[in-house]
Parts: structure tokens; C-alpha cells; sequence
């Protein structure tokens, strides 16, 4: 039930991220969540968009270095202390955050787009524990 999400490996330089956005963008492709991080050589994009195998293709075909991944998009209290909820949960049972950013969305208070050392296990103790996680489909549904 986790989410999937492309990963772009990007030369740090005026103009990639620019001409990446243009492929998406030429191919209908809408961006619905990013994270962008960089070194001063190269930077990883991460994107969560509404039609994942046409930008695989689109972008592969454009010799643009693409990744699958899985990452879990759980609800999240907004309120002070509600990521803090989740992590504590998590840190109980040994699962480390390798990462995380935020996905906007109107039904529900905050939803967090999180990779996990061990996805299956955290998706398991968050939903003991009484925490929402989403599927794409949710996600993308109008």
C-alpha cells in the first residue's frame, strides 16, 4: 500500500531542473508532490505525479536517469506535536525515516510522504496505532 515515486538523478546546473519540468509538462504530466536534494555536484528530484509510467517513459526517453521507488504517505496531526507522534511510534520499534516531505492534501489535515528502512514493518505499528495511510488511488482521487 505504499506509493510510488520517481526518482530523477539531476547534474546540479542552470537549466536541468527547467528542462525536466518541460518534459513533464509537454506530456501532461502533473507534478503533485517534490522534494529536491542536492550536493554541489548532483541532485536527487523526487516527484509524485498523477501519471507515473508516462513520465518514466517521457523522461527516460529524453536521457533523463529515472528510479522507481516506494514511499508511504501517512495522515499526519497538524497540530504541535503530531509528527512528533509518528516518530515516536516509529523509534519504538527500531524503523528509521530515511527521508520525508510533505503532500498537499485537502482530505486530511497533513499527509507526509515518508521512506522507511523497513516499509512493510512501519506500515504495520503506524496502523496499529491507529494511523491513516493512504494508498494512490486516495491520493489522486478528486
Amino acid at each position: 500500500m505504499s506509493v510510488e515515486q520517481i526518482s530523477i538523478f539531476l547534474e546540479n546546473k542552470a537549466g536541468r531542473l527547467a528542462e525536466v519540468t518541460t518534459i513533464l509538462a509537454d506530456a501532461g504530466v502533473n507534478i503533485k508532490a517534490l522534494a529536491l536534494a542536492d550536493t554541489s555536484e548532483f541532485g536527487i528530484l523526487r516527484l509524485i505525479v498523477d501519471k507515473r509510467e508516462v513520465a518514466q517513459t517521457v523522461l527516460k526517453n529524453n536521457g533523463v536517469t529515472v528510479r522507481l521507488t516506494h514511499v508511504v504517505a501517512v495522515e499526519v496531526s497538524h497540530t504541535p506535536g503530531g509528527l512528533n507522534r509518528i516518530l515516536q511510534i516509529l523509534q519504538a520499534q527500531g524503523i528509521n525515516v530515511e527521508y520525508m516531505y510533505g503532500f498537499p492534501y485537502q482530505k486530511a489535515e497533513a499527509v507526509i510522504l515518508f521512506r522507511f528502512n523497513k516499509p512493510e514493518v512501519a506500515m504495520d505499528v503506524l496502523r496499529q496505532a491507529g494511523v491513516r495511510i493512504f494508498t494512490s488511488e486516495e491520493l489522486f482521487s478528486v
